[in-house]
């Protein structure tokens, strides 16, 4: 007699995803075409176990992800992740197959998604780039990056300009008047590179107008490389050999902030006492570093959730394009000094 783990090695799936098919467990998400081949090889072999199959009310959603970054990408910097994890969250809870899941870096020639439902972008992707993967353009949904043709797509963003600014403004209030600035680069997405054409990083371009509109801009305190950890602890090194420190840093993402404190505490140099520090994305190691990163809050497991919302509408046939904006909240902890009752100026 035949047995689940037979009918799973046949049907090259796990036995735990045969079991929950057989109980019709709600949450399982895999797409039809696997589901009828595991009914196939229960059937071919006999197997008993399964329940009768009701026929399903309406067809299940399948849509497909695309996604710039990399694996590498997502641990170092675990902002493209939660996002990711965000959309399958939402997909599991309304029933929708995420039957495809592409990542452009890795893409193998010849890589289709037509077919779906829809599509969900994530990241500095060209929309022309999606046109030998896709051809249902009302059906596509961007995510951290605001589409070129804003009246054909939906998006959904990050407020990043605003995050930015409360940042400067709160380190002002506490009386710094020397800022520095650590962050990497963005990119525009060019057809056939994986970075493209650099363009200016948000986080920059409002820290610099917002230093220069007070006189308090200097490019001597400005550094520059990759989003990880590694990246932040060399940039602050590179400071700490300058000498003359800024009294304050905005580290324009966290691993980066979490890497440029590390190399302060190699060199004894006390947050926040001698140096503050903020970062941005407030991911989850920040609230337990020594001392704990005050940071801005993306909550980027609602863009994904959002970008599911968007197009399930799209699917039942809005046909205005949406560019929806998620608040970000400034998260006070230790690392800025905020909670020290000290009201000494900073130079």
């Amino acid at each position: 007699m035949a047995t689940l783990s037979d009918v799973a090695t046949k049907a090259q799936v796990s036995i735990a995803t045969v079991s929950r098919l057989f109980n019709q467990d709600p949450t399982l998400s895999i797409s039809l075409d696997t589901k009828e081949r595991i009914y196939t090889v229960a059937s071919e072999l006999g197997f008993k176990g399964a329940r009768k199959r009701a026929k399903p009310s309406k067809k299940l959603i399948q849509i497909g992800l695309v996604l710039w970054c990399s694996p590498e990408d997502e641990t170092d910097d675990p902002y493209f992740l939660s996002i990711r994890q965000g959309v399958e969250k939402r997909c599991r809870e309304e029933g929708i197959v995420l039957a495809k899941v592409i990542r452009m870096n890795s893409m193998e020639d010849g890589a289709s998604v037509n077919g779906m439902d829809g599509l969900i972008v994530i990241g500095k992707i060209d929309s022309g780039d999606l046109e030998s993967l896709y051809g249902n353009n009302d059906r596509i949904v961007f995510v951290n990056n605001l589409a070129q043709d804003r009246q054909k797509y939906d998006c959904v963003i990050s407020d990043l300009e605003q995050g930015t600014k409360d940042v400067l403004e709160h380190l002002l209030q506490l009386g710094h008047k020397r800022i520095g600035f650590i962050g990497g680069k963005d990119y525009s997405p060019v057809k056939g590179e994986r970075k493209g054409k650099e363009i200016p990083e948000v986080r920059y371009s409002v820290y610099e107008k917002m230093m220069r509109d007070k006189g308090m801009f200097s490019g001597v305190d400005v550094y520059s490389g990759e989003w990880t950890i590694n990246s932040g602890y060399e940039l602050m090194r590179e400071a700490i050999r300058k000498g003359n420190l800024p009294s304050s840093f905005f580290i324009a993402n966290d691993p980066m902030a979490i890497g440029a404190m590390r190399a302060l505490y190699d060199e004894n140099i006390k947050v926040p006492d001698e140096v503050a520090v903020v970062g941005f994305d407030d991911i989850d190691l920040a609230g337990f570093v020594q001392p704990s990163l005050t940071s801005v809050r993306i909550y980027t497991e609602q863009m994904g959730r959002t970008a599911v919302n968007l197009l399930c509408e799209r699917i039942k046939g809005r046909d205005i394009p949406l560019t929806i904006t998620v608040s970000t909240k400034l998260m006070v902890r230790e690392s800025c000094g905020a909670n020290r009752n000290d009201s000494e100026s900073r130079g």
